[in-house]
């Protein structure tokens, strides 16, 4: 796949997960629908790896790109849940939920995972085929 598809759908996910999100917030979907907030997590960890391949991926190596993918991908997600800790013990007090704050870095993983998955099955070989 080359860089300006690649683009394209990074900036359509960015723009849905951000239309997503305001929509959700206004009709209390986090709270009323249990799985949405999983959903969420997937999406922004697949966005996440895909904007980190877009912008870091190196051509001869293939290994490290996908471990550098996942790490990123977690260092993002312990970013975001500190900043949801705070706001919802500080602003909002809401007491900590260690289960949703797991639950979410997995899915924000499974998310980066699947960027993975792209880069080892669409970028990498498109990318080998032009050298």
């Amino acid at each position: 796949m080359d860089r300006k598809k690649l683009l394209k759908h990074l900036v359509f996910l960015m723009f849905f997960l951000f239309l997503t999100d305001f929509i959700a917030r206004e009709l209390y979907w986090y709270y009323s629908i249990s799985w949405f907030d999983i959903v969420m997590h997937f999406l922004s960890g697949l966005w996440v790896g895909l904007f980190f391949i877009y912008v870091f991926y190196v051509r001869k190596q293939v290994l490290r790109p996908l471990f550098h993918v996942i790490l990123f991908v977690l260092f993002i997600g312990i970013l975001y849940e500190i900043f949801e800790i705070y706001t919802q013990n500080y602003m909002a007090r809401i007491p900590f939920n260690t289960f949703d704050t797991l639950s979410d870095l997995f899915f924000d993983l499974l998310g980066g995972s699947l960027a993975v998955f792209f880069l080892s099955r669409h970028a990498a070989p498109a990318l080998e085929n032009t050298v």
